[in-house]
Formats: structure tokens, sequence, C-alpha cells
């Protein structure tokens, strides 16, 4: 029975959470029993998502959970075995045990470090992809504005619109993410919003305007974005992390009126919006990170007491790319 720590929420945060609305919490694990595994995490991931749960959704002075990558360590369930990686949602604790019908087990991919299964494999590629080719309805030589660019969603649907031909702008709040974006990533433009107002920054760079805009972020982004749209402009919403930290998720926007004259599509998504495209995009995606087309980050925070400080930087703009906990291996 392994000795193990978790992250417990024992405040409800006003604004920007905080590390005293957190705890660490000792515990004992106990060993598997018949038809489980017990599993030791190596990696946890801290995603926008979260935040809304922090105000209604995690239960107060419980483990919270999260997407996490961990090592089976015993195993009392058939096709599990000691060794086995595997994906699971009991993130924010270093040891858990479970059913197998609660893990998916990860296969290594040749010359890929295990991790890519929880970014540009895994969840957040897979929501890019789907969310620009099948919400955003993704054609070849269309203009395309890609939010929150350098993070981990919108750095794969940048790097998939390229692959697919089109001309890419994306938006990010520093220059280091910005230098990253254009000398490494290739797009073809790239605001800090930082520095330029939105939507001067997207006027002056887009000067055809664009056609599809995949939105990770609301507010004065989608705003703009809604200012620039072609007639039969797409918008696929995938978060809005400017409102995360608002009561209710607020967030401002002042040009719906031009869906309306510009006759554009705006729809919300996740990723089961588009199951059916899992097995093309693990092919896809496989062969891009193998030749380079898609390249990636990782922001890596050391060990489980790390965590809030990770998830709280997640809004602090602290991350290129994917936010990771290494909790052990």
């Amino acid at each position: 029975m392994p000795k193990s720590r978790e992250i417990h929420l024992v405040a409800r945060p006003e604004g920007l959470p905080g590390e005293e609305d957190f705890k660490v919490v000792e515990t004992v694990v106990p060993d598997a029993s018949d038809g489980e595994v017990l599993v030791e995490n190596h990696y946890m991931s801290v995603d926008p998502a979260m935040r809304p749960r922090l105000t209604d959704g995690y239960e107060l002075n419980e483990p919270m959970l999260g997407s996490a990558l961990g090592r089976v360590v015993q195993s009392r369930a058939d096709g599990f075995a000691v060794g086995d990686f595997v994906l699971n949602r009991f993130g924010f604790r270093e040891y858990f045990v479970a059913g197998p019908e609660t893990l998916t087990k990860v296969e290594p991919v040749e010359g890929l470090p295990l991790t890519v299964h929880m970014h540009a494999l895994g969840g957040t590629g897979f929501t890019a992809y789907g969310g620009l080719l099948k919400i955003g309805q993704l054609k070849p030589e269309d203009k395309v504005f890609v939010s929150t660019a350098a993070g981990a969603v919108g750095s794969v649907a940048a790097q998939i619109a390229k692959i697919k031909g089109c001309w890419v702008v994306g938006s990010t709040g520093s220059e280091e993410k910005a230098r990253w974006l254009a000398d490494e990533v290739g797009l073809d433009a790239v605001i800090n919003y930082r520095e330029t107002p939105i939507r001067r920054g997207l006027r002056g760079a887009a000067t055809e305007g664009i056609d599809v805009y995949f939105d990770n972020v609301g507010g004065d982004h989608l705003d703009a974005a809604l200012a620039s749209m072609n007639t039969l402009g797409r918008v696929a919403v995938c978060g809005m992390i400017s409102g995360y930290n608002e009561p209710g998720a607020r967030t401002t926007v002042r040009n719906l009126a031009n869906i309306i004259y510009g006759r554009i599509t705006l729809r919300g998504f996740t990723a089961a919006d588009f199951l059916e495209m899992r097995p093309a995009f693990v092919g896809e995606m496989t062969e891009w990170l193998r030749d380079g087309r898609v390249r990636y980050k990782e922001t890596v925070f050391e060990g489980i007491d790390a965590a809030p400080r990770a998830l709280i930087g997640l809004f602090q703009g602290l991350n290129v790319g994917k936010m990771l906990v290494k909790l052990a291996g």
C-alpha cells in the first residue's frame, strides 16, 4: 500500500485562483483488488477548462480530477500488465487504484516521447484536428486566425492549417512565444496582443480578411475576428479563457451583428462531436510528428506540490505549448 499525495480544492476562488485555494494531502492507497490495477502517475496535465470547475464542479476537500499518464505497478485485471503505461482521468495524485474501464493503454511511438499522448497526439491535438476540419470546415487556401497560437491546442491547430495549405495568423502574449511561432512553427503572421491591440493587429496582418477563426479566447479576440471575417466565414469556438476568471465566465463581444451581414457560422464544440475522426487523426498526426511537420513545446513543473502553481500559471501565460506536471519517472 504506497503512500501518496493528492491535491484538494479547499476554497472556491474568486477571479484568478491562488495557492491558498488548494492543499496537498498525504494518504495511503490500497493494493489492487480483483479486477483492478494500481497506477503510479508519471505526468499530469493542467488545462484551461479546469477553471470553471473550480467555481462549480470540483468537490471541496476531495482530490481533484484531470488527465494524467501513469504506469501500472500492480495488476489484478485482465489485459493490463505491470509496466504498461495508461492514460487516465485521475490526475492531481501520485497513485490510484481503478478498474480497466477507466484506463486507456498507451503504445509507445518510435522516436517520440510518451508525453505526446498528452498533447499533440492526445486530446488537445484531436480537439484542434476535428475543430478545424469538421467544425471550421477548413479548405485549402483559407485565411485562418488562431488565438493563443502558442498554447497546447492553438499551436496544433495553427500547424494543421498550414499543412492543409492555408495562410495562418496566430496571436500570443509574449515575444518569446511570437518568435517560436514565426521562426520554428512557420506561421505567416504573428500578433503579440500585449504590444498591439488585437483588432488593429489582426486588420494589419490579415489584409484579405479571414475565413476561419479557431477561438480559444473569446472576448476581444472574438470581437476582432468578427470584424475581420470574410463572407461565409466560420468560427470554431474551442474555449473562452479570457472570461474563465470572471463570474459566470463572462466575455464581452460587440460585433455580433457581423454574423448576420457576413452570413458567418459560429459554433461551439467538444471532441465528442467528431469521435469518428479519431483513427484518421492518429494516423495523420503520427506521421506529422515523425517527419517534423508538427512541432511542439512542453512546459513542465516538477512534483505534485507544484500542480496548483502550474494551474495558476496557465492563466498567467507562463506556458509555451502544453503545461504538464512531472510526478515520477
